[in-house]
């Protein structure tokens, strides 16, 4: 099916009216009109050729890009009106900056890019107080002389950087469960721990776990911000608290909640589901 208008010089496209996309394993379907709606971009590259040749299809004949499928939804909504709306604390701001790039749509890339202003000239990443507590009347441009200042001061005010250590708290938690027998303790069935997670600053928990820490559920999280939503490559507590102990932390608490449901309803046994918190603290 053909479009009989396409404003190329009367001849006929060799694109459908409603276009099939493969992007990284997510299937979209939208407007040849909208996928050339953004001049110079790669999509209305792609698209106002003479012929479809050329261009990778799936097994079921959709056009294929071999990029990220779950923000490429925002790509195509910013080319059906040239507008960005994205959900409130969006997370993958850094990763979608790399999208448009890739697509060559520089007015998006424009509104994704950081803004700083005055008031806070070193962005969310600095070390600096809280806004409400920030003087109104300190001059805070950009220049090498102020940011020397700063970091002058940060490296004052936060302790155990001078040797390269710094001091706060790390928190690691598992949810496990088990099924307990009418008769006695020996009839408990234990399941494995699926998974540990890690909660606090980013840059001790990378310091800490490096490598064996996942950080795919909270991705391009800056140094300085915290976090509840890594968690570990590997399942054995023992292993965590050998890293912890290896980098001077120490247990300080630990907590654990609890609930119990019958597994079956003509037998006694029990299932139990907990939830296991240590926090661990560095000097």
């Amino acid at each position: 099916m053909a479009l009989p208008d396409s404003g190329m010089s009367g001849e006929e496209v060799p694109f459908p009216e409603i276009v099939e996309l493969n992007v990284g394993g997510q299937v979209y379907i939208t407007r040849y009109s909208t996928l050339t709606s953004v001049p110079d971009s790669l999509l209305w590259e792609m698209f106002s050729r003479k012929s479809a040749k050329g261009l990778a299809r799936d097994t079921k004949g959709r056009f294929f890009v071999d990029r990220d499928g779950f923000l490429f939804r925002y790509i195509l909504d910013y080319m059906r009106d040239q507008q960005l709306v994205l959900p409130d604390h969006f997370p993958e701001r850094g990763r979608l900056q790399r999208e448009a790039e890739f697509f060559n749509l520089p007015e998006l890339v424009k509104l994704l890019v950081p803004k700083i202003s005055k008031q806070n000239s070193l962005g969310d990443e600095g070390c600096q107080s809280d806004p409400e507590d920030s003087s109104p009347g300190i001059d805070m441009a950009p220049n090498l002389s102020s940011l020397g200042a700063v970091a002058a001061a940060c490296a004052s005010l936060v302790p155990g950087t001078m040797d390269g250590k710094r001091s706060g708290f790390i928190t690691i938690g598992y949810r496990g469960s088990y099924t307990l027998g009418r008769d006695s303790h020996t009839d408990a069935k234990f399941r494995r721990v699926a998974r540990i997670m890690v909660c606090g600053k980013t840059s001790l928990a990378k310091e800490v776990f490096g490598e064996t820490l996942n950080e795919s559920r909270d991705p391009d999280r800056p140094p300085e911000r915290y976090t509840s939503r890594y968690y570990l490559k590997f399942t054995f507590l023992e292993q965590a608290f050998d890293k912890l102990a290896d980098a001077g932390f120490h247990m300080v608490a630990c907590n654990s909640t609890g609930t119990c449901a019958f597994a079956h309803e003509q037998t006694d046994d029990k299932i139990w589901t907990s939830y296991t918190e240590y926090v661990f603290y560095r000097e």
